[in-house]
């Protein structure tokens, strides 16, 4: 199939942090492979055959010994991609929620100049099929994001994110676990080069929601979020 990626010296790269995603890895990076795009998998830990199927399916894999967090393998990932010349880093979740072809929505405004940064939003056209539960979820999670980040938008806890190579490279995560979400934001917002959000889809399915976030794991998230503000 031909790729569907327009020709850009050094690439686009994606992302994906994965822990224990053995039962999805391979059709998410082979989806994405066959788009043309390069990817990378940095396996956190993982305690199944992960690792091995990403690469099967056309990944590099990066490897943590340990289960460090999902901020902390976005880090890694980021590292190697810009180490090999990325010009466009995208971040992509592991369990199979997002489209690969929504990647192409993402970059396009960092390809015609539009944006440094691009957001994916699952509100702006599709939130009808987003569960109530999680909709609340994510109102607050905007909230939060507003009033620490100063930062106007629709969707602030979205895995999917397109970053030029200079947007990329001002991003140092420092929070390993999922406060990293917030984190992110707040580093985008800081570097002043033009952000967007582009409305993309999310695929609900038993094994996504699952592998999900919870309202039981907002009080820490917010909690690491706001002790790492403190300790600076």
């Amino acid at each position: 199939m031909a790729s569907s990626v327009p020709d850009l010296h050094g690439g686009i790269w994606v992302v994906i942090a994965a822990y224990n995603e053995a039962a999805v890895i391979a059709d998410v990076v082979r989806a994405l492979v066959v788009g043309g795009y390069h990817v990378v998998v940095v396996d956190d830990g993982s305690r199944d055959d992960t690792a091995t199927r990403a690469h099967r399916a056309g990944a590099v894999v990066v490897r943590h010994v340990i289960n460090r967090g999902q901020g902390a393998a976005l880090q890694s990932g980021l590292r190697y991609a810009l180490s090999h010349d990325a010009q466009i880093v995208v971040t992509f979740d592991a369990d199979g929620q997002h489209y690969p072809e929504d990647v192409t929505r993402l970059v396009r405004p960092i390809l015609d100049g539009t944006a440094d940064i691009a957001l994916g939003s699952r509100l702006l056209e599709h939130s009808a099929s987003v569960p109530l539960a999680r909709r609340i979820l994510l109102r607050g999670a905007v909230i939060f994001t507003g009033v620490m980040s100063g930062a106007r938008l629709t969707d602030a806890h979205n895995g999917l994110r397109a970053m030029s190579r200079r947007a990329a490279a001002r991003v140092d995560l420092q929070l390993d676990r999922m406060a990293h979400a917030s984190e992110i934001i707040d580093q985008l917002v800081l570097t002043g080069l033009p952000l967007i959000e582009v409305p993309v889809n999310v695929r609900y399915t038993p094994y996504s929601i699952e592998k999900g976030q919870r309202a039981g794991n907002a009080a820490r998230i917010v909690w690491d979020y706001l002790l790492s503000k403190w300790s600076r």
